[in-house]
């Protein structure tokens, strides 16, 4: 990764090409390419198309000529900016090139790349993952490896746009990823493991609020496993998957101890206020603050309005709306504003906590405080 960050770095920040072998050379690359088609040296165009370039280098790989007659064989007379897809990722199911007409500004020109470089299923990878994850995103992870099996690679990609160009326009996007990089990801957020699945892939969805499903149905080659996960996204029948600790068999102890499973049951709860501290085991933090939440817990244990609550965040998915950075992190869910959870960002005594109690929990239970 260093070494690609700096090789992106060196040379110019757009290639001149002078013909049309250096074209074709520069276009035959592992990744994608921009080349600005222009009348001349003077063009107006080419000034701005050099600006973007200079912005945009780190991410993509530009280049320009001002021969015309190199823009022929792909239907251009005029000043434009063809936008190679990589080769790798070549199929019958789109164009390998696209062809920007517009007018030419740093903005349009990035919307242009923004909008056209990834096509129907890009090559997912843990340089790129942050990007693509702005949107609902599918991934079918698998064995690919495009340094070394390109044909063995397509195979299920393939496969994947196929049932992709059926779904284009409703929200979803897709992707493809090589399994051993994200395999801890995968064991981590969707509990699949090294066993599941074999050769085939695994196929999950990440939507952009952070809600995960999981293909359970195994690959099938004709694609129509797929489909019918996908049907059964958009009709909102999938159940999300979310990682979660057993339930507790007892949870009678002062401060109760949620799990991801649990959370809409006890943090949710209309008709409670709760104050839940998300911890990890390790955090020394945390273990130093454990006597003084417990007894918290205890002192107010007889109200029954207000519920002390723990979560191991380190081992449950944390629902949406809480933003745990670091431990412990305290949120405070009051009763009638469940969708409002206000964090707290007060002492750690056993007097700090009573005192924000008593200013936010309801009526009901200040005068218990």
């Amino acid at each position: 990764g260093i070494y690609q960050s700096m090789k992106k770095q060196t040379g110019p920040d757009s290639v001149h090409l002078k013909s049309k072998d250096e074209l074709h050379s520069f276009i035959n690359h592992y990744d994608a390419s921009i080349i600005g088609v222009f009348s001349g040296a003077g063009s107006a165009p080419l000034a701005e198309f050099l600006k973007a370039a200079a912005l945009l280098r780190d991410q993509f790989r530009f280049a320009h000529t001002t021969d015309l007659e190199l823009g022929d064989e792909y239907g251009v007379q005029s000043d434009s900016v063809l936008l190679f897809r990589a080769p790798r990722l070549s199929s019958k199911f789109e164009d390998s090139v696209v062809v920007f007409r517009d007018h030419l500004t740093v903005t349009s020109l990035r919307r242009f790349i923004r909008d056209n470089i990834n096509g129907l299923c890009p090559h997912m990878t843990l340089e790129n993952k942050d990007r693509l994850r702005v949107r609902d995103l599918l991934t079918a992870y698998y064995d690919l490896d495009y340094h070394h099996n390109t044909r063995g690679s397509n195979y299920w990609r393939n496969r994947v746009l196929k049932v992709a160009s059926q779904y284009t326009g409703r929200g979803l996007t897709f992707s493809v990823a090589n399994k051993k990089d994200f395999l801890a990801e995968l064991e981590d957020d969707f509990g699949l493991g090294t066993s599941d699945g074999g050769e085939l892939p695994f196929v999950t969805i990440r939507s952009k609020l952070g809600h995960k499903f999981t293909m359970r149905e195994e690959f099938t080659r004709d694609g129509r496993s797929l489909e019918r996960f996908l049907e059964d996204y958009f009709a909102g029948r999938l159940k999300r998957y979310v990682k979660s600790e057993p339930v507790p068999e007892r949870n009678t102890a002062a401060v109760k101890v949620v799990v991801a499973e649990t959370f809409d049951d006890i943090v949710n709860d209309p008709d409670k206020n709760v104050l839940i501290q998300f911890y990890s085991p390790s955090c020394p933090h945390c273990k130093k603050l454990e006597p003084v939440y417990r007894e918290l817990a205890e002192t107010i244990f007889s109200d029954t309005n207000i519920v002390i609550a723990k979560m191991n965040a380190a081992e449950n998915d944390v629902p949406l709306g809480f933003d745990v950075q670091g431990y412990p992190t305290i949120y405070f869910a009051a009763l009638g504003k469940k969708d409002e959870p206000l964090r707290y960002e007060g002492g750690r005594e056993l007097k700090d906590f009573l005192k924000f109690l008593k200013r936010e929990a309801s009526p009901g239970s200040k005068e218990e405080l």
